[in-house]
């Protein structure tokens, strides 16, 4: 019934789920109250009426697991992209163990020059478990690579439901909208944070503004 569920979920995205995966769903399943939070700092908070309308963040350094896909649409790069990040939490490692999930998992986007559409190209990176940062299992897949990525400031939001390149490119003018013009962030890259995993129908998402170093 588990995979019946996801299979559903995964031909909503436009993607076929291969059987091998009834294995990391089960795992996945059985381990996802246990999601260690991706660590970062709090630099200031904005809101109207008590509601925080967007929030700065300071993430770390720290090692990610990547992998980068360019399927025709936003939301099969991401689940293909996923696929491939669970069997590598569940067991395609080199310790051949449950690595455990960890939250948000990170969706890197760019726009196109007119900013009207995403650019097919989309990274998907999964944070290291604390108890691995220093000796990061090495994934079996060859497309996924183990990086150290730098320290990121990021003004944040929350949205809620499914990511689509349409709802991806309404928080983006919105978050504009909230913020004003600035020269303070990124105008082409962007990152889409997600909380949940797909088959939750009103997950939590966040849209990332990177600022500028």
């Amino acid at each position: 019934r588990l995979f019946a569920h996801w299979e559903a979920v995964a031909s909503t995205h436009r993607v076929s789920l291969p059987r091998d995966m009834a294995g990391p769903i089960a795992q996945m399943a059985r381990h996802r109250q246990a999601r260690e939070p991706v660590p970062y700092v709090s630099l200031s908070q904005h809101g109207k009426c008590e509601e925080a309308a967007y929030e700065e963040r300071r993430y770390p350094a720290g090692k990610w697991a990547c992998v980068t896909m360019a399927e025709p649409m936003y939301e099969q790069s991401i689940s293909m992209s996923f696929m491939k990040i669970m069997r590598y939490i569940c067991k395609e490692n080199s310790l051949g163990c449950h690595l455990g999930m960890t939250v948000p998992v990170l969706n890197e986007i760019h726009l196109t020059k007119e900013g009207t559409k995403l650019e097919r190209e989309v990274l998907t990176a999964y944070y290291l478990p604390g108890e691995f940062q220093q000796n990061p299992p090495v994934p079996m897949d060859p497309e996924i690579h183990v990086t150290e990525r730098a320290p990121l400031r990021v003004i944040t939001r929350v949205f809620y439901g499914v990511t689509t390149e349409e709802t991806i490119l309404r928080e983006i003018g919105l978050l504009w909208e909230l913020l004003g013009s600035t020269e303070a962030v990124l105008r082409e890259t962007y990152i889409v944070a997600s909380y949940e995993n797909p088959s939750v129908p009103q997950r939590r998402n966040e849209i990332w503004f990177i600022c500028r170093p």
